[in-house]
């Protein structure tokens, strides 16, 4: 498969971005999964309000600080003001927009904005709100790494079978490659002529076939998602706080564990010595691992006590 899609859709001086869609796409379905929850629980529609402002938020922000400290850290120590502005300065000035977020910041920022979220404007327990929240949360991260697929970004290692191997011409060539090599001054058609144009077959020919690993995380998350909603709508999952945030845990993390495989390096804390055994994701989806272990054997056996 060869995969070269443009940057998103073009209106007029605007371009939507694919990747940015899918995180509207994200936020709007996590926002009506929890309507409906809320509904169910007989809670004021003005708290998800609140609760869906602090979600982007500590989204955004916790996902880019993530990104800096777990994975580019000895970049950014030098370049702190590009840390939340979507520009560049090095080598030279040029906007980027904002490039570069780690899901496990996400993670950490919502645990924490859903601290106070259930202190301050639900007033219930963080576990009640945390049980519920990661409901949407699976439904986004869907999203998240198609809008990955779509950026030919967080590709996987070279494969050399045909039948899910993907050509990803974007994340092989850079614009500046793509304009050079094909002497086409723009880059989107460059891009065009390299995957389609056979005057330019030696060029595809460089191009290696790798593993969608985008694709495959998502797919799980599909399947996480579901077991999650079924915890809470058909059984008693909810009544039992942090079971069903236990088994988000396990379920989500694994599965990135499991992907980070056929995952390219990303750098980060996997290129220390000693640490390199595994990727810098999967050092940082075992606490969760553990963590989610504990709370469902913590739900359980408060189960056993209260009966």
């Amino acid at each position: 498969m060869i995969w070269n899609p443009s940057e998103g859709m073009h209106l007029g001086p605007i371009t939507i971005r694919y990747y940015s869609l899918m995180f509207v796409v994200a936020f709007g379905l996590g926002w009506y999964i929890m309507k409906k929850i809320f509904q169910k629980e007989n809670e004021s529609i003005d708290k998800l309000d609140t609760l869906f402002v602090w979600s982007v938020l500590a989204t955004l922000v916790g996902a880019r600080l993530g990104h800096v400290f777990f994975y580019d850290w000895p970049y950014f120590r030098n370049n702190l003001g590009e840390i939340l502005l979507p520009v560049k300065f090095e080598p030279e000035f040029h906007f980027t927009g904002f490039t570069g977020l780690a899901s496990h910041g996400a993670a950490i920022s919502m645990i924490i904005v859903m601290y106070f979220y259930s202190k301050k404007v639900i007033n219930k327990p963080l576990l009640w709100v945390l049980d519920r929240v990661v409901i949407p949360v699976a439904s986004g991260a869907i999203f998240v790494r198609l809008g990955n697929f779509f950026n030919s970004e967080i590709v996987g290692v070279e494969t050399t079978n045909t039948t899910y191997g993907v050509k990803f011409i974007r994340d092989y060539f850079t614009p500046q490659d793509a304009v050079k090599r094909t002497q086409i001054v723009d880059s989107d058609k460059a891009y065009e002529a390299i995957a389609s144009n056979s005057k330019f077959i030696d060029l595809l020919n460089e191009v290696p076939m790798k593993h969608p690993a985008q694709l495959y995380e998502a797919f799980c998350y599909v399947f996480v998602f579901f077991i999650l909603l079924f915890l809470y709508w058909k059984t008693k999952a909810a009544e039992k706080q942090g079971l069903i945030f236990g088994v988000f845990l396990i379920l989500l993390w694994s599965v990135r564990f499991v992907v980070e495989y056929v995952k390219g390096k990303q750098g980060g804390i996997e290129e220390i010595q000693g640490l390199t055994v595994l990727s810098t994701g999967q050092w940082l989806s075992i606490p969760f691992v553990i963590a989610g272990i504990y709370f469902v054997f913590r739900a359980k056996r408060n189960e056993i006590t209260l009966n």
